[in-house]
Protein backbone atom coordinates (compact mmCIF):
# COMPACT_ATOMS: atom_id res chain seq x y z
CA UNK A 1 0.00 0.00 0.00
CA UNK A 2 2.29 2.62 1.41
CA UNK A 3 4.52 1.11 -2.22
CA UNK A 4 1.68 1.78 -4.50
CA UNK A 5 0.93 5.66 -3.05
CA UNK A 6 4.72 6.42 -3.27
CA UNK A 7 4.77 5.44 -6.85
CA UNK A 8 1.60 7.56 -7.08
CA UNK A 9 3.36 10.77 -5.29
CA UNK A 10 6.78 10.25 -7.49
CA UNK A 11 3.95 10.53 -10.72
CA UNK A 12 2.46 13.34 -9.67
CA UNK A 13 5.79 15.14 -9.17
CA UNK A 14 7.37 13.83 -12.72
CA UNK A 15 4.34 15.06 -14.29
CA UNK A 16 4.73 18.63 -12.38
CA UNK A 17 7.90 18.80 -12.89
CA UNK A 18 7.25 17.97 -17.27
CA UNK A 19 4.73 20.64 -17.08
CA UNK A 20 7.19 23.17 -15.80
CA UNK A 21 10.08 22.09 -17.97
CA UNK A 22 7.47 22.46 -21.02
CA UNK A 23 6.79 26.18 -19.32
CA UNK A 24 10.05 26.81 -19.35
CA UNK A 25 10.48 25.35 -22.82
CA UNK A 26 7.90 27.76 -23.89
CA UNK A 27 8.89 30.65 -22.45
CA UNK A 28 12.48 30.23 -24.11
CA UNK A 29 10.96 29.80 -27.51
CA UNK A 30 9.03 33.51 -27.26
CA UNK A 31 12.04 34.70 -24.81
CA UNK A 32 15.08 33.91 -26.48
CA UNK A 33 16.97 36.61 -25.00
CA UNK A 34 20.12 35.52 -22.89
CA UNK A 35 19.39 36.47 -19.49
CA UNK A 36 22.86 38.44 -19.13
CA UNK A 37 21.07 40.57 -21.39
CA UNK A 38 18.29 41.46 -18.96
CA UNK A 39 19.39 42.19 -15.26
CA UNK A 40 16.30 42.17 -12.43
CA UNK A 41 14.75 45.63 -12.50
CA UNK A 42 16.56 47.81 -9.54
CA UNK A 43 14.22 49.77 -6.97
CA UNK A 44 15.67 52.98 -6.59
CA UNK A 45 13.59 56.75 -6.67
CA UNK A 46 13.36 58.12 -10.34
CA UNK A 47 15.38 55.66 -11.51
CA UNK A 48 13.64 52.85 -14.32
CA UNK A 49 14.01 50.04 -16.31
CA UNK A 50 13.26 49.42 -19.72
CA UNK A 51 13.87 46.79 -21.79
CA UNK A 52 14.17 47.15 -25.97
CA UNK A 53 14.41 44.29 -28.32
CA UNK A 54 17.88 44.03 -30.04
CA UNK A 55 18.86 42.78 -33.67
CA UNK A 56 22.47 42.32 -32.56
CA UNK A 57 21.96 40.37 -29.45
CA UNK A 58 18.64 38.57 -30.95
CA UNK A 59 16.48 39.05 -27.80
CA UNK A 60 15.49 41.78 -25.38
CA UNK A 61 18.10 44.03 -23.90
CA UNK A 62 17.74 46.02 -20.11
CA UNK A 63 18.52 49.46 -19.23
CA UNK A 64 17.67 51.69 -16.17
CA UNK A 65 17.13 55.24 -16.43
CA UNK A 66 17.47 58.12 -13.78
CA UNK A 67 15.01 60.75 -14.48
CA UNK A 68 14.85 64.10 -12.58
CA UNK A 69 12.19 65.43 -10.50
CA UNK A 70 11.85 68.13 -13.05
CA UNK A 71 11.81 65.98 -16.26
CA UNK A 72 8.21 65.33 -15.33
CA UNK A 73 7.76 68.91 -13.65
CA UNK A 74 8.90 70.97 -17.11
CA UNK A 75 7.39 68.84 -20.33
CA UNK A 76 8.55 70.78 -22.91
CA UNK A 77 12.29 70.52 -21.60
CA UNK A 78 14.57 68.49 -23.19
CA UNK A 79 17.95 66.61 -21.00
CA UNK A 80 21.12 65.83 -21.72
CA UNK A 81 22.06 62.25 -21.09
CA UNK A 82 25.27 60.88 -18.88
CA UNK A 83 25.38 57.08 -20.05
CA UNK A 84 27.41 55.72 -16.59
CA UNK A 85 28.97 52.35 -17.96
CA UNK A 86 29.89 50.00 -14.71
CA UNK A 87 32.96 48.17 -14.09
CA UNK A 88 33.86 44.35 -14.00
CA UNK A 89 31.32 42.04 -12.36
CA UNK A 90 27.88 44.17 -13.14
CA UNK A 91 26.62 47.66 -11.84
CA UNK A 92 23.17 46.47 -10.78
CA UNK A 93 24.02 45.72 -6.91
CA UNK A 94 25.96 49.59 -7.14
CA UNK A 95 22.92 51.25 -8.43
CA UNK A 96 20.74 52.46 -5.68
CA UNK A 97 24.11 53.58 -4.46
CA UNK A 98 25.37 55.86 -7.91
CA UNK A 99 21.57 56.86 -8.14
CA UNK A 100 21.84 58.58 -5.09
CA UNK A 101 24.82 60.33 -5.34
CA UNK A 102 23.46 61.83 -9.37
CA UNK A 103 19.95 62.87 -7.21
CA UNK A 104 21.09 64.52 -3.89
CA UNK A 105 23.25 66.47 -6.43
CA UNK A 106 21.22 67.56 -8.97
CA UNK A 107 18.21 68.27 -6.01
CA UNK A 108 21.31 70.41 -4.47
CA UNK A 109 21.67 72.20 -7.75
CA UNK A 110 25.40 71.19 -7.72
CA UNK A 111 24.96 70.02 -11.05
CA UNK A 112 22.48 70.45 -13.88
CA UNK A 113 19.45 67.37 -14.35
CA UNK A 114 20.07 65.14 -16.73
CA UNK A 115 18.81 61.46 -17.93
CA UNK A 116 21.61 59.46 -16.23
CA UNK A 117 21.43 55.94 -18.52
CA UNK A 118 22.77 52.38 -17.03
CA UNK A 119 23.69 49.96 -19.60
CA UNK A 120 23.68 46.61 -19.27
CA UNK A 121 27.49 45.98 -20.02
CA UNK A 122 27.09 42.25 -18.71
CA UNK A 123 29.61 41.08 -15.61
CA UNK A 124 32.76 41.07 -17.99
CA UNK A 125 31.68 42.16 -21.69
CA UNK A 126 34.61 45.26 -21.26
CA UNK A 127 31.72 47.38 -23.44
CA UNK A 128 33.69 45.89 -26.85
CA UNK A 129 32.52 43.39 -29.39
CA UNK A 130 33.88 39.92 -28.32
CA UNK A 131 36.34 38.29 -31.63
CA UNK A 132 34.29 35.66 -32.01
CA UNK A 133 30.80 38.03 -32.33
CA UNK A 134 28.84 36.25 -29.37
CA UNK A 135 28.44 39.22 -27.33
CA UNK A 136 28.11 42.53 -29.45
CA UNK A 137 28.15 44.49 -26.99
CA UNK A 138 29.28 47.93 -28.68
CA UNK A 139 26.71 47.10 -31.66
CA UNK A 140 24.00 46.82 -28.80
CA UNK A 141 25.06 50.31 -27.02
CA UNK A 142 26.16 52.17 -30.15
CA UNK A 143 23.55 51.26 -32.79
CA UNK A 144 20.53 50.38 -30.78
CA UNK A 145 20.85 51.81 -27.05
CA UNK A 146 21.55 55.57 -27.92
CA UNK A 147 18.98 55.71 -30.75
CA UNK A 148 16.16 53.94 -28.33
CA UNK A 149 16.98 56.33 -25.75
CA UNK A 150 16.78 59.25 -28.07
CA UNK A 151 13.26 57.95 -29.45
CA UNK A 152 11.97 57.17 -25.99
CA UNK A 153 12.81 60.14 -24.02
CA UNK A 154 13.00 63.64 -23.90
CA UNK A 155 17.55 63.80 -24.91
CA UNK A 156 19.39 66.48 -26.60
CA UNK A 157 20.32 64.39 -29.16
CA UNK A 158 23.38 65.48 -30.22
CA UNK A 159 27.00 65.02 -29.29
CA UNK A 160 26.83 68.23 -27.02
CA UNK A 161 24.07 66.40 -25.19
CA UNK A 162 25.95 63.59 -24.14
CA UNK A 163 28.24 62.48 -21.85
CA UNK A 164 29.79 59.13 -21.10
CA UNK A 165 31.91 58.03 -18.14
CA UNK A 166 32.66 54.84 -16.24
CA UNK A 167 34.50 53.46 -13.60
CA UNK A 168 37.10 50.51 -13.54
CA UNK A 169 36.31 48.26 -16.85
CA UNK A 170 33.28 51.21 -17.44
CA UNK A 171 35.58 53.98 -17.71
CA UNK A 172 37.89 51.94 -20.46
CA UNK A 173 34.08 51.46 -21.89
CA UNK A 174 34.29 54.99 -22.29
CA UNK A 175 37.51 55.57 -23.15
CA UNK A 176 36.83 53.48 -26.34
CA UNK A 177 33.58 54.50 -27.41
CA UNK A 178 33.66 58.22 -26.71
CA UNK A 179 37.19 58.24 -28.88
CA UNK A 180 35.96 55.87 -31.61
CA UNK A 181 32.80 57.80 -31.90
CA UNK A 182 33.57 61.47 -30.92
CA UNK A 183 30.52 62.67 -33.28
CA UNK A 184 27.86 60.89 -30.36
CA UNK A 185 29.47 62.25 -27.37
CA UNK A 186 30.48 65.45 -26.50
CA UNK A 187 32.56 64.65 -23.31
CA UNK A 188 34.45 61.86 -22.22
CA UNK A 189 35.11 60.57 -18.27
CA UNK A 190 37.40 58.29 -16.98
CA UNK A 191 37.43 57.03 -13.42
CA UNK A 192 39.79 54.54 -12.15
CA UNK A 193 39.82 53.11 -15.73
CA UNK A 194 41.35 49.86 -16.73
CA UNK A 195 42.87 48.40 -18.43
CA UNK A 196 44.21 51.10 -19.57
CA UNK A 197 47.85 49.53 -20.91
CA UNK A 198 49.43 48.77 -24.20
CA UNK A 199 49.01 44.83 -23.65
CA UNK A 200 46.49 42.81 -21.35
CA UNK A 201 47.76 41.62 -18.98
CA UNK A 202 46.63 38.83 -15.88
CA UNK A 203 49.55 40.05 -13.52
CA UNK A 204 48.24 43.98 -13.91
CA UNK A 205 45.49 45.03 -12.16
CA UNK A 206 43.61 44.34 -8.29
CA UNK A 207 45.57 41.07 -7.71
CA UNK A 208 42.30 39.02 -6.71
CA UNK A 209 41.27 39.18 -10.67
CA UNK A 210 44.00 38.00 -12.22
CA UNK A 211 41.81 34.97 -13.02
CA UNK A 212 39.64 36.46 -14.19
CA UNK A 213 41.45 38.65 -16.52
CA UNK A 214 42.62 35.67 -17.49
CA UNK A 215 39.18 34.53 -18.86
CA UNK A 216 38.44 37.74 -20.08
CA UNK A 217 41.45 37.86 -22.62
CA UNK A 218 40.31 34.64 -23.87
CA UNK A 219 36.22 35.27 -24.16
CA UNK A 220 36.76 38.92 -24.86
CA UNK A 221 39.44 39.28 -27.14
CA UNK A 222 40.00 35.71 -28.43
CA UNK A 223 43.56 35.41 -26.17
CA UNK A 224 44.70 37.78 -29.18
CA UNK A 225 46.75 40.57 -28.14
CA UNK A 226 46.64 42.57 -31.39
CA UNK A 227 42.57 42.45 -31.44
CA UNK A 228 42.83 43.82 -27.59
CA UNK A 229 45.02 46.40 -29.09
CA UNK A 230 43.21 47.26 -32.37
CA UNK A 231 40.35 48.25 -29.68
CA UNK A 232 42.54 49.70 -27.03
CA UNK A 233 42.07 53.96 -26.12
CA UNK A 234 45.37 53.80 -27.14
CA UNK A 235 44.83 53.19 -30.67
CA UNK A 236 41.64 54.73 -31.20
CA UNK A 237 43.73 58.57 -29.46
CA UNK A 238 45.86 57.98 -32.15
CA UNK A 239 43.33 57.44 -34.90
CA UNK A 240 40.74 59.68 -33.97
CA UNK A 241 43.54 62.76 -32.42
CA UNK A 242 42.41 65.97 -34.76
CA UNK A 243 38.44 64.89 -34.32
CA UNK A 244 38.73 64.99 -30.80
CA UNK A 245 41.24 67.97 -30.46
CA UNK A 246 39.42 70.94 -29.46
CA UNK A 247 36.10 69.54 -29.80
CA UNK A 248 35.76 66.74 -26.57
CA UNK A 249 35.86 67.20 -23.70
CA UNK A 250 38.16 64.56 -21.86
CA UNK A 251 38.49 63.91 -18.14
CA UNK A 252 40.79 61.48 -16.33
CA UNK A 253 40.54 60.67 -12.66
CA UNK A 254 42.25 57.89 -10.65
CA UNK A 255 42.92 57.42 -7.14
CA UNK A 256 46.94 57.72 -5.92
CA UNK A 257 46.01 54.63 -4.02
CA UNK A 258 44.58 52.29 -6.78
CA UNK A 259 46.47 49.95 -8.33
CA UNK A 260 45.25 51.18 -12.13
CA UNK A 261 47.30 54.61 -11.55
CA UNK A 262 50.14 53.50 -13.31
CA UNK A 263 48.57 52.68 -16.50
CA UNK A 264 46.66 55.58 -16.17
CA UNK A 265 49.28 57.91 -15.90
CA UNK A 266 50.63 56.43 -19.11
CA UNK A 267 48.01 57.27 -20.33
CA UNK A 268 47.39 60.68 -19.65
CA UNK A 269 51.21 60.79 -20.78
CA UNK A 270 50.49 59.54 -24.53
CA UNK A 271 46.87 61.87 -24.97
CA UNK A 272 49.12 64.51 -24.04
CA UNK A 273 52.06 63.71 -27.07
CA UNK A 274 49.03 63.42 -29.22
CA UNK A 275 47.96 67.11 -28.04
CA UNK A 276 44.43 65.99 -27.00
CA UNK A 277 43.60 68.59 -24.48
CA UNK A 278 42.21 67.01 -21.21
CA UNK A 279 42.04 67.07 -17.11
CA UNK A 280 43.89 64.97 -14.95
CA UNK A 281 42.84 64.16 -11.68
CA UNK A 282 45.13 62.06 -9.48
CA UNK A 283 43.16 61.80 -6.20
CA UNK A 284 44.83 61.54 -2.77
CA UNK A 285 43.55 59.15 -0.32
CA UNK A 286 41.43 57.25 -3.07
CA UNK A 287 41.46 53.77 -3.85
CA UNK A 288 39.53 51.67 -6.45
CA UNK A 289 36.42 52.87 -5.35
CA UNK A 290 34.06 54.94 -7.63
CA UNK A 291 31.55 57.19 -5.38
CA UNK A 292 34.79 57.50 -3.18
CA UNK A 293 36.54 59.24 -6.17
CA UNK A 294 34.28 60.97 -7.05
CA UNK A 295 33.72 62.49 -3.74
CA UNK A 296 37.33 63.45 -3.22
CA UNK A 297 37.03 65.17 -6.48
CA UNK A 298 35.46 67.98 -4.95
CA UNK A 299 34.02 70.95 -6.12
CA UNK A 300 36.19 69.76 -9.49
CA UNK A 301 33.64 67.23 -9.82
CA UNK A 302 30.54 69.50 -10.31
CA UNK A 303 32.50 72.08 -12.29
CA UNK A 304 33.21 69.29 -14.66
CA UNK A 305 29.61 68.24 -15.01
CA UNK A 306 28.46 71.94 -15.22
CA UNK A 307 30.58 72.79 -17.94
CA UNK A 308 29.45 69.40 -20.05
CA UNK A 309 25.84 69.59 -19.11
CA UNK A 310 24.88 73.02 -18.93
CA UNK A 311 26.06 74.40 -22.25
CA UNK A 312 24.08 71.95 -23.81
CA UNK A 313 20.15 73.37 -25.03
CA UNK A 314 17.81 72.33 -23.34
CA UNK A 315 14.77 74.55 -24.87
CA UNK A 316 14.66 72.33 -28.09
CA UNK A 317 16.61 70.85 -30.79
CA UNK A 318 19.08 72.52 -32.90
CA UNK A 319 22.12 71.91 -35.48
CA UNK A 320 22.74 68.17 -35.66
CA UNK A 321 19.42 67.45 -32.77
CA UNK A 322 17.72 67.16 -36.28
CA UNK A 323 18.03 63.58 -36.24
CA UNK A 324 15.64 63.60 -33.30
CA UNK A 325 12.91 60.43 -33.54
CA UNK A 326 9.13 61.28 -33.14
CA UNK A 327 7.79 59.31 -29.80
CA UNK A 328 10.20 61.11 -27.69
CA UNK A 329 8.19 60.21 -23.96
Amino acid sequence: MAFDIGRKILRIVMAGALVFCCSLAGYAAQHPSSPEWVTPAVGAPHLIQRVFRSAAAKGDVSYHIYVPDSYEADPARRFPVIYWLHGHGGGVQALPHVVEYFDRAMREGKMPPALVVFPNGMPESMWCNSKDGAVPMETVVIDELVPQVDAAWRTIPSRAGRLIEGFSMGGYGAARLGMKYPELFGAISLLGAGPMQREFLASVGPGNLAADRARILERVYGGDQAYFQALSPWVLAEQQADALRGRTRLRIAVGDQDVMQGPNQAFVAHVSRLRIPHTFHLVPNAAHQPLRLLQALGDANWEFYRAVLGGASASGPTGDAAILRSGGR
